[in-house]
Parts: C-alpha cells; sequence; structure tokens
C-alpha cells in the first residue's frame, strides 16, 4: 500500500476487517462504515476487475455494470500495474470455486 495512506490507524481497520467471518458480518459492517454510493462505487470497481480478468473487452464492461471507461481504465491499470490486491482475491476466489466444482 502506498505509504502515504499506510499507518496505525489505516492498519487498524484492515484489523478490524479481517475480524469479519460471515457475509453477514461483512455486509452490516461495511453498511455501517460506508454510504451506499461508496459501496456500489467498490461493488462496481470489483465487477469490472473480475471481468477484465475474464478478458472481457472495454465496451462490454461499460454496457453491463454502468461503469465508464476512465473507471474501467483506471481497475485495468490496478490490475496491471497495481499492488496485486485484486489478483490476490480474484485467483482466491477462483481456487476456492474449483474446490467446490
Amino acid at each position: 500500500m502506498n505509504s502515504k495512506l499506510r499507518g496505525q490507524t489505516m492498519d487498524s481497520l484492515f484489523q478490524a476487517i479481517m475480524q469479519l467471518e460471515t457475509i453477514e458480518e461483512c455486509s452490516n459492517f461495511f453498511e455501517d462504515l460506508c454510504t451506499i454510493s461508496e459501496l456500489r462505487a467498490m461493488e462496481q470497481r470489483f465487477q469490472v476487475a473480475a471481468m477484465l480478468d475474464e478478458g472481457r473487452i472495454y465496451s462490454d464492461i461499460a454496457k453491463e455494470t454502468g461503469a465508464s471507461t476512465a473507471t474501467i481504465s483506471r481497475v485495468n491499470k490496478c490490475l496491471t500495474y497495481g499492488s496485486d490486491g485484486y489478483r490476490v482475491v480474484l485467483d482466491r476466489m477462483k481456487h476456492a470455486e474449483a474446490k467446490d466444482e
């Protein structure tokens, strides 16, 4: 994470998130923490990341998600040159799906 963002209070937030054990707990925590708009924006970015990871093209992603090409481009930049946050989660989710099959 960018060292300008990282600090004791940010680490405390991440520690709190890591305490969540169920989707219900996670949903309740983020509903309290974020506005609906913030949650929808995160939801959209994650959906865009998953679709880019599947090899989908910008125009299809924009049409299906309503995301702007600027948002899609930013997410793609994070997937390609970022801190691998999306990559870790997407790969773990794929692995979990494969185990469930």
